[in-house]
């Protein structure tokens, strides 16, 4: 006989941001739950809103299987005496067992006799497993937890009601003074408490008492009444995903409707308008159908139809105010030029251990224009880069965005336009802070991308410097993301930049500037590197990369990013070629023994004259060409080291690298270890498993 069981968590309202991942962590941990206690079951379907987290369980079995198993105890030496007496530990063992010691068999384990019982376990009912979602429930954890009245257990919120329905039967148990039932609420302010009679009328019950309890149902509900209204008006509403979850999270009883600004505000931004109305008041903006933003918006009520309008008119007077406020800034703000922003942020701490916000963007100035010249920037490139790292943190000190932090950088573009800076130096302003999450768009010009890498390195060596290293979970200020974002703009890019060895010369360039910080940078290149390649072999294992091969890649001598990228894509794309294994295997036994030797690797001088087979000469005309070739890409590299393995093989049948003959010998190792040197191009081999 199958079940349905209803688990329902009643609490005050959560924030929209943590209902989805609160319901996943509940269906995670009491479906482990089930699966730990051997209950099968068939299905799991989840229901959140701001006030409840549910699940309802079908297809539950009656009880556990029964279990027969054969347990092991003690050494018979030890179960038995010499005249085969029982011990009190067979007679502890067999009780603990539920058995007797006229159950004792003996088996033999690695040439000793163990007693043996045969036990049998019978199932509990599914009723006895499901009263201990207590502790399921009290070991969840959330990103802000609260206490309550004087309990000290912490939740998300308060607790209200729990429902715990086996079919029609209440399993009970208690969370502090809270008693499971049958019992559950509806609508805050439409709905009244409602009594379940069966675990199946829950979804049907609740929508009595204008609850609806399915995600899905509630957001396809609410992108489709967007669209209708969208579609009375003539509108075109691009919905916004994340902002449709989050108010999907914020109702219960979903009720779309629309309202309207002065037009007069259309002059601002429509970054502007759109933040205003998205981020503050969680509105979805409309345009026209030539992609004109529109002095309209669509907003979602958690409740019903009855007096829409004067919804609508109050949440219309809120936006106004909002929008009253930007205007005035946007106006205020144009009265002050860039460079007297840019004296004020003297006056603007980047943080207390490392100086102000003026004396970071004089650091990274020297740090973009080494950047720009590695890269080969034009003179009128590197012109555009200087002016942008001089200014592009000035719309920090704006009224703009100290009203509206979310507008940092996006301000900073439409106020260096309008001030009139040219469009790329304008575009870096707003690109410098990208990418703003691990998945998020990059920056699209050279200038900008520069200018962002410049300012991500820059705070890292800072925060290195000063002792403000990640750890653990710890990244108050984001170093993790910053680096991550280094390396994908450098992979995007593609530009073969050795990021991990310019401070040294950075710190010289600053010196000679007069902006170098009162803490040493160069301590800590080690540090910073090594938190660079984590953030590399984290990009590597999202392309789902073997370990091996990124630590071959990552724990090689190359220090340009993009080419160990480009190393451990090559390897995999060549691990399961035929040749694969006995070219990594020669190489690699090249490798040992070129390690095992002192050899000098600015002095590998080989004399052919010294040679005794014609492998010797056939492996040094090889390595020569390599060596004098004209090389772009890790995958010529690959072609030609590979290209080595039966050479290399019959150099080691024909010859005996540590001759006796001291000449001979070192000019085999220096033959050797010229190949080596060649192999540092596809990283680390010895890292590679190829067995």
């Amino acid at each position: 006989m199958s079940h349905t069981f209803l688990l329902e968590i009643g609490v005050e309202e959560m924030p929209a941001h943590v209902v989805t991942p609160s319901i996943k962590q509940l269906a995670t941990r009491v479906s482990s739950y089930l699966e730990e206690a051997r209950i099968d079951f068939d299905d799991i379907k989840e229901f959140a809103t701001p006030r409840r987290m549910a699940l309802l369980i079908s297809g539950l079995a009656d009880k556990q299987p029964d279990i027969d198993e054969e347990v092991k105890g003690p050494a018979k030496k030890i179960a038995q005496d010499d005249e085969g007496n029982w011990s009190k530990a067979a007679i502890g063992f067999t009780r603990g067992q539920g058995v007797t010691v006229d159950d004792i068999t003996f088996k033999e384990l690695k040439g000793v006799e163990y007693v043996y019982v045969e036990k049998h376990v019978a199932g509990q009912s599914v009723n006895d497993i499901l009263t201990g979602l207590d502790k399921v429930i009290m070991a969840m954890n959330f990103p802000t937890m609260m206490k309550w009245s004087t309990h000290k257990f912490e939740f998300v919120r308060p607790i209200k009601w729990l429902v715990a329905l086996l079919d029609d039967q209440v399993i009970p148990f208690s969370i502090l003074d809270i008693t499971t039932g049958n019992q559950s609420m509806g609508h805050r302010f439409l709905g009244k408490s409602l009594e379940l009679k069966t675990a199946t009328d829950y979804e049907a019950a609740l929508e009595a008492e204008f609850v609806i309890a399915d995600q899905a149902k509630r957001k396809a509900l609410i992108r489709e009444q967007i669209a209708q209204i969208a579609k009375q008006h003539d509108w075109l509403v691009d919905v916004d995903e994340a902002l449709l979850e989050e108010v999907n999270n914020l109702v219960e009883w979903p009720t779309a409707f629309n309202g309207a600004f002065d037009e007069q505000y259309l002059v601002l931004p429509d970054e502007v308008l759109i933040t205003s109305m998205k981020e503050h008041q969680r509105f979805f903006f409309v345009r026209s159908h030539d992609g004109k933003l529109l002095p309209n918006f669509i907003s979602v009520r958690n409740g019903n139809a009855a007096h829409l309008d004067n919804v609508a008119r109050g949440n219309e007077r809120v936006l106004t105010a909002r929008l009253e406020d930007a205007k005035f800034f946007y106006e205020e703000d144009q009265q002050v030029t860039i460079s007297e922003y840019v004296e004020r942020l003297k006056n603007v701490t980047f943080h207390d251990k490392i100086g102000s916000m003026y004396e970071k963007m004089q650091r990274v100035t020297v740090l973009a224009a080494i950047l720009g010249d590695k890269l080969s920037f034009t003179d009128a490139e590197q012109t555009d880069l200087k002016r942008a790292s001089q200014i592009y943190k000035f719309d920090l000190t704006t009224g703009m965005v100290g009203e509206f932090a979310e507008l940092q950088g996006v301000m900073g573009e439409k106020y260096a336009l309008l001030q009139g800076e040219t469009a790329d130096v304008a575009k870096a302003v707003r690109e410098h802070y990208l990418p703003i999450s691990a998945e998020g768009s990059l920056p699209e010009s050279k200038i900008g991308s520069v200018l962002a890498i410049a300012d991500k390195f820059e705070s890292m060596l800072s925060f290195f410097s000063v002792g403000m290293i990640p750890s653990g979970s710890n990244d108050p200020y984001a170093l993790r993301r910053q680096a991550f974002g280094i390396v994908r703009i450098i992979e995007e890019k593609q530009w073969h930049l050795e990021l991990l060895d310019i401070e040294t010369e950075l710190v010289k360039s600053m010196t000679e500037a007069g902006v170098n910080p009162n803490f040493d940078m160069t301590k800590v290149t080690a540090d910073v590197n090594s938190f660079i390649s984590d953030r590399i072999r984290l990009t590597l294992e999202n392309k789902k990369y073997r370990y091996d091969i990124i630590e071959a890649a990552v724990t090689g001598k190359q220090n340009d990013i993009a080419k160990v990228i480009e190393t451990a894509t090559v390897l995999d794309a060549h691990k399961d070629d035929a040749n694969f294994k006995d070219s990594i295997e020669a190489l690699t036994r090249v490798l040992r023994i070129a390690q095992k030797n002192e050899i000098n690797p600015d002095h590998l001088a080989v004399d052919a004259k010294l040679f005794q087979a014609a492998s010797e000469q056939q492996l040094l005309d090889q390595v020569t060409v390599i060596e004098n070739a004209a090389v772009n890409t890790i995958e010529q590299v690959y072609q030609q080291l590979a290209s080595l393995q039966p050479t290399i093989e019959a150099y080691f049948d024909d010859n005996m690298i540590m001759d006796k003959d001291e000449q001979v010998k070192n000019n085999r190792l220096n033959q050797l270890a010229r190949v080596a040197k060649l192999t540092e191009q596809l990283g680390n081999l010895n890292e590679l498993i190829v067995k």
